[in-house]
């Protein structure tokens, strides 16, 4: 008969300092994308002038594949055996993108998203040293995955600004 232990220990061949170093960084990736999740999908909601029907629908279609990233993002620190961030104060303390204060004019809008999509952009590159010294390949390919993400947001949202 197997006897069950009462903790299961975590032997994916990442130690648990890298494990921990690595779910750290991915919480502050979490409260980034967390908060860029709610400024998108308050911009689609408070949206007006005449760019309205193009904004309302790129910004629903930006918030809804960043309510999807966070669940990934949120999985793979569970997979790496920490808990991951769940509430406002959390992501407040680890987010780096800063709250819009009011409800900006559609222009305005686009340059706030630029800005919070690059910032996410920027953190997740931050966190490639420590993946890649870990060789922990499937936070890598979920980096990769953001990355490729946020850099084509950002330019598409640009795009929008140009004469």
């Amino acid at each position: 008969m197997i006897k069950k232990s009462k903790a299961t220990t975590i032997d994916i061949g990442i130690s648990g300092s890298d494990r921990k170093a690595i779910a750290q960084g991915l919480s502050a990736l979490l409260a980034d994308s967390y908060t860029l999740y709610l400024m998108t999908h308050n911009f689609h909601w408070n949206v007006t002038g005449p760019q309205f029907n193009s904004l309302h629908n790129m910004f629903m279609t930006q918030y809804t594949e960043q309510w999807t990233a966070l669940d990934q993002i949120a999985e793979r620190i569970r997979a790496l055996g920490f808990p991951a961030p769940g509430t406002y104060k959390e992501f407040v303390a680890l987010a780096s993108i800063k709250e819009v204060d009011g409800v900006p004019k559609a222009n305005d809008m686009v340059r706030h998203l630029i800005g919070a999509q690059e910032t996410t952009a920027r953190t997740a590159r931050s966190l490639f040293a420590a993946v890649n010294a870990a060789n922990d390949q499937p936070t890598a390919d979920l980096l990769t995955q953001r990355l490729e993400v946020h850099e084509k947001t950002a330019w598409m949202l640009r795009s929008l600004l140009e004469e």
